[in-house]
């Protein structure tokens, strides 16, 4: 995966994992916090004293790195996953010296399956109810002296492997509905092409990767050129299926790596990753003819369009994103001022007359 297709999911994975970053942190505080106030309250032998305090400042310590230290900001699956790792070993620990199966603090370990279903997804979840469960077999050894025993313990099992079924499951559904959330917020609701939020989502994070490995990209927008003949001749819904299928041609010649989006109404914008705008003036070309020669039907009518395009490229013609945006806008403009059906490349020539001139921060403000 290339980190412009990372970068998809990137501020919304990192801003998820950040929050549950945050519950870890407080989880283990009230861990610690817990266990002070038993030892405080509760009368406790001197070595089980010795050992509830030397786990402490153990978790104490782990927190502190993880969460202030050389693992903070860094949030990812696998650091909440060992989190939860670790809380389960500290309260397995902590029950074995404050009574085992009867220790105040066995409840606590449902607080992990359920934080695990929400985090980790079902496998995990499972992974995790088998660890529960097989703390339990541990903390309750000694209590095995028959068959009534063992069933009375296996039944007390039972909680467990529920507790971490229903949470699997919910946080699937969870996690599903998520998604969909994620997606409708992210994609154009027509075309099922990226919005402009999503887009420069992605461009500033191409961006970033060509001005760090000194490398181009180009910039089309394209404009649908008889959007407002169609829909005064046909209906809005004519209209709305000319917008998807001028998406769905731009779709069916980029390639997965360039970043196409529905900029509004009848028009269109394309980053062409890693590509000078001279190399990709045939793909744009290519999209202009095969629209033009490639009608379309809808209620039993035959409907075509032409489009108007403008192409702008990195470095030459702005220094960011926006600004080459701006041009290859004012490039599309020009398209559509002589003739319609063609493609336009910004050049100097046009700069006077362009967003260029302005200052980086200024273009399309």
């Amino acid at each position: 995966m290339d980190e412009t297709q990372e970068a998809e999911h990137y501020p919304s994975f990192q801003q998820r994992y950040a929050g549950y970053d945050r519950i870890m942190g407080n989880i283990s505080w009230l861990l610690i916090a817990l266990v002070t106030l038993d030892i405080k309250l509760m009368p406790t032998e001197h070595a089980s004293l010795i050992f509830l305090a030397a786990f402490c400042v153990l978790l104490f310590f782990y927190n502190i790195n993880a969460r202030y230290g050389i693992l903070s900001r860094k949030y990812s699956p696998f650091k909440t996953f060992v989190d939860l790792m670790v809380f389960l070993a500290f309260i397995v620990a902590v029950c074995w010296y404050t009574g085992r199966i009867t220790s105040p603090f066995m409840s606590l370990i449902y607080l992990i399956l359920m934080a695990t279903s929400l985090t980790q997804g079902k496998r995990v979840t499972y992974f995790m109810a088998i660890l529960a469960v097989s703390s339990y077999i541990l903390l309750a050894s000694e209590e095995f002296k028959g068959i009534n025993d063992f069933l009375t313990h296996t039944l007390e099992l039972f909680p467990f492997m529920l507790i971490a079924h229903l949470g699997a499951m919910l946080a699937g559904e969870t996690e599903s509905a998520r998604r969909e959330v994620e997606r409708l917020s992210l994609t154009d609701e027509v075309t099922g092409i990226n919005n402009m939020r999503n887009f420069f989502l992605l461009a500033n994070a191409q961006e970033r990767v060509a001005k760090r490995y000194i490398r181009p990209y180009a910039i089309c927008m394209i404009d649908a050129d008889n959007l407002k003949k169609i829909n005064d001749q046909h209906g809005h819904l004519a209209g709305t299926e000319l917008i998807r299928q001028v998406a769905a041609m731009i779709t069916s010649t980029v390639r997965s790596s360039d970043i196409c989006a529905r900029y509004g109404g009848d028009e269109y914008v394309i980053m062409f990753s890693e590509t000078s705008k001279q190399d990709v003036i045939a793909v744009v070309e290519r999209i202009v003819s095969n629209m033009a020669t490639t009608p379309f039907a809808f209620d039993g009518v035959t409907l075509s369009t032409t489009l108007s395009a403008g192409l702008a490229g990195y470095p030459e013609d702005g220094a960011d994103v926006r600004t080459v945006m701006a041009n290859a806008d004012e490039a599309m403009y020009i398209s559509k001022r002589t003739g319609k059906n063609r493609l336009t490349v910004f050049n100097n020539a046009m700069y006077e007359n362009s967003f260029g001139k302005h200052d980086e921060g200024q273009a399309l403000r």
